[in-house]
């Protein structure tokens, strides 16, 4: 393909963008196909000759777009949104175009200087002290692992990246039953052990962990000769939206010189609003916290801001530095590189300045709040009706409910055929999770382009499907 051919594709796929963003509520969110009649519909062996552009995208139709579920619908309502606001999808095709490998400064200075300016703006914007600078990680995920990496390293003076870890006492990672599976993965890949990893009993309508319990949980590890590293937290957890309170768990991490991190990849964003910070109220105690404004924000994925009150202990852990990765000839500059666990990096801050100079802080508040509103008013409706119980109140725009079939049906049985029943149906989306060992059905608004008329319709989609099924 020449430049040429790459201008005229690329308007037709941009024209392609626009439609297929006006037209999803056409589509059903979630595929509907079944396994593997993608991979059927795909040549078992590559072409030995050029396929031309125009049957590749006529293939693209037929073949892909019939197996992708549509995360940037306006009645996606599972897991938490992935968004992709017009103009950080821009701004990504910008940097794809680049195609810089931004890992150093000289590889790249508008890159790496811009990330310091953007995780800047999100600070503040989200109320962090300025005490607090960072780096944007390709995920909470990855922002998970370095922190425990973090606290690994410091717990044992940084010895553990160099001689190894067999001869150290089991180390202890403390954090609720709430908190997402990556950080059993960072632990997995730390290498810690997913035995060493300390459920704390949560409390209370936001299923914190218990501070007394925590505290006694720490001590009798010490006594037992065993080594606590650090205490993980979360601000609006994936399956119903938990928040610790961190103006007690943190003060007991710094009480045992812990290392602490928060994780709120998905109600981070909300704290540009000012009204939800109660949620994480003494945040500024943490030494590291992570958000992803590829979730709720509108940032194309992928895009985490990882926030370090002393970022000397990331690079310490993380760093290093041979002779071709040296710049020479310049001080005082920043390598993100080293503040990553990958070497290579994309040039995420870009879709930040695009997305966040597009609609200022006032225009993304306004979104977050109408998701609030919206996900509120649905469980006040949803709980007037017959057979509905509210099982976790919102937090943010996430809440949880259960139906109690009237046909006798296993409460737990109905409510997983109703969510797969609503899921076949297509029009909108939504997810189940477990409460206290029971199963409940997650709903959370979110999606940039929603409106209340989607919401409306969750709710004539789900007491229909449930009427239906109790029939």
């Amino acid at each position: 393909m020449n430049w040429d051919t790459f201008a005229h594709w690329g308007k037709h796929i941009s024209d392609w963008g626009a439609n297929y963003h006006k037209t999803l509520r056409e589509r059903p969110v979630r595929s509907q196909v079944q396994p593997g009649d993608i991979s059927a519909l795909i040549d078992a062996i590559p072409p030995e000759a050029p396929v031309d552009m125009a049957t590749v995208m006529a293939d693209f139709e037929r073949i892909v777009m019939p197996g992708m579920t549509h995360w940037q619908h306006p009645r996606f309502f599972a897991y938490f949104p992935a968004n992709a606001a017009p103009e950080s999808i821009l701004a990504d095709f910008l940097t794809s175009t680049m195609a810089a490998q931004c890992m150093l400064w000289q590889t790249s200075p508008a890159a790496t200087e811009m990330e310091t300016r953007m995780i800047d703006w999100l600070r503040a914007a989200i109320g962090l002290p300025t005490e607090f600078s960072g780096v944007i990680q390709d995920s909470a995920s990855g922002a998970t692992l370095a922190a425990v990496l973090t606290m690994r390293e410091k717990a044992v003076n940084w010895a553990g990246n160099s001689q190894g870890l067999s001869a150290l006492p089991k180390m202890r990672i403390y954090c609720s039953s709430e908190v997402h599976s990556s950080i059993d993965r960072a632990v997995w890949i730390a290498g810690i052990g997913g035995d060493n990893i300390v459920r704390i009993p949560v409390t209370g309508p936001l299923r914190g962990m218990c501070p007394d319990t925590l505290r006694h949980t720490i001590q009798t590890d010490l006594d037992a000769g065993l080594l606590p590293i650090g205490v993980i937290a979360c601000t609006g957890a994936t399956g119903m939206g938990a928040c610790d309170d961190l103006t007690q768990i943190l003060p007991i991490a710094q009480e045992f010189n812990l290392y602490s991190h928060v994780d709120a990849a998905w109600a981070g964003a909300a704290m540009i609003c000012p009204e939800f910070r109660t949620l994480w109220n003494g945040v500024d105690q943490a030494d590291s916290v992570v958000f992803n404004p590829h979730k709720w924000l509108g940032a194309q994925f992928d895009c985490s801001a990882h926030f370090l009150k002393n970022p000397d202990d990331l690079v310490k852990t993380l760093a290093i530095q041979p002779e071709y990765l040296k710049t020479h000839g310049k001080d005082g500059l920043i390598n993100y590189s080293e503040w990553s666990v990958p070497l290579g990096r994309r040039f995420r801050a870009l879709k930040l300045w695009f997305l966040i100079r597009s609609y200022g802080l006032e225009g993304l508040r306004n979104r977050l709040r109408n998701h609030v509103a919206w996900s509120e008013d649905l469980a006040k409706r949803l709980a007037t009706v017959d057979g509905v119980e509210i099982t976790s109140q919102p937090i943010l725009s996430l809440f949880t409910f259960r139906f109690h079939p009237k046909n006798g049906t296993n409460i737990d049985s109905f409510n997983q055929m109703l969510v797969d029943a609503i899921n076949d149906d297509g029009r909108i989306y939504i997810t189940q999770t477990l409460l206290n060992g029971q199963k409940v059905i997650r709903f959370q608004a979110g999606q940039f382009d929603c409106t209340q008329d989607d919401i409306n319709m969750a709710f004539d989609v789900i007491t229909q499907i449930a009427q239906r099924l109790e029939s």
